[in-house]
């Protein structure tokens, strides 16, 4: 669990699965990361399984699920991704509309970033975003990261925007 003044990022459970088929199935989810063909709570519990937990136990860290303190509110995920197409690690996150604007990306981005430096050594990260997300570009130019280049993640892959520390 990682803590910050508003949040709480925790690593995400079967029973996070309706705030994940609610998250993965808004409609800037699709246009910016992509969809995930997660229709069902049975495919948002696969999803939590095969991927989330996965990195988790791999790795020691991964998409954490992002609660509110004051009221325990599931608001997004946010956290640090190693993944096969890219040499280091990238950070990632999303939110639900009605919890964006309030700073809660950037803290539970920090908060994720300083976890990865002090318990598992990672000093440098990237990102991966849509071109034409200027509000995330813009989140990530506020965590030090700064546009490098295009990069695609496959071969079918549409061209993602590279930052880098």
């Amino acid at each position: 669990m990682i803590a910050s003044s508003r949040l709480i990022l925790r690593e995400m459970i079967a029973t996070d699965a309706p705030f994940i088929l609610e998250l993965l199935n808004d409609g800037d989810f699709y246009r910016y990361i992509g969809d995930r063909g997660i229709r069902t709570l049975e495919q948002a519990q696969e999803y939590i399984q095969q991927g989330p937990a996965v990195s988790y136990a791999r790795y020691g860290h991964g998409l954490y699920l992002v609660e509110r303190k004051e009221d325990g509110a599931s608001l997004g995920i946010c956290g640090l991704i190693k993944r096969d197409t890219l040499e280091q690690v990238d950070i990632g996150y999303a939110f639900l509309p009605q919890y964006r604007g309030q700073g809660y990306a950037i803290e539970a981005a920090q908060a994720a970033l300083a976890d990865g430096k002090s318990r598992l050594g990672i000093e440098q990260v990237v990102a991966i975003v849509t071109p034409g997300n200027e509000r995330s570009i813009g989140l990530l130019a506020k965590l030090g990261l700064v546009r490098s280049r295009l990069v695609k993640l496959s071969e079918d892959a549409d061209g993602c925007l590279l930052l880098e520390q």
